[in-house]
C-alpha cells in the first residue's frame, strides 16, 4: 500500500511541472498583445500618419510581445544550467508577459 502511495505521489509531481496554469499564460500573452496594439488604434483614429504608426508598432510590439518574455526564458535556461535550478519555461514566459503588461500599463499611465 505504501509503495502504491509513493508511486502516485511521484506521478503527481511529474505531471504538474509548471506552477502557472496554461490558461493564465495564454491570457497574459493575449492581454499583452491587446495592450501593445491599443495605443496604435487610438493614434490612427486621431489622424496620425499610417506609415509612421506602422513603423513605430513594428518596433514596439515585438519588443513587448517577444523581447521581454524571451529575456525571462533565456534567463531561466541560464539559471537552470548554471545553478541547477528547475525553472519551467512556461513559468518564465508567464513572468515575462506579466512584466510586459505592467510595463505597458506604466508607460500608458505616464503619458496620459
Amino acid at each position: 500500500m505504501e509503495q502504491q502511495t509513493t508511486s502516485l505521489n511521484n506521478r503527481a509531481e511529474v505531471s504538474q511541472k509548471s506552477l502557472v496554469p496554461k490558461g493564465i499564460t495564454i491570457g497574459l500573452a493575449i492581454f499583452a498583445l491587446i495592450l501593445s496594439l491599443a495605443g496604435y488604434a487610438f493614434r490612427l483614429i486621431v489622424g496620425d500618419d499610417l506609415g509612421e504608426v506602422l513603423r513605430h508598432a513594428a518596433v514596439i510590439v515585438p519588443a513587448f510581445m517577444i523581447g521581454i518574455p524571451l529575456f525571462f526564458w533565456v534567463g531561466s535556461r541560464i539559471l537552470n544550467k548554471v545553478n541547477g535550478l528547475h525553472i519551467e519555461p512556461r513559468n518564465a514566459l508567464s513572468l515575462g508577459w506579466l512584466t510586459a503588461c505592467i510595463s505597458m500599463l506604466w508607460l500608458m499611465g505616464s503619458y496620459s
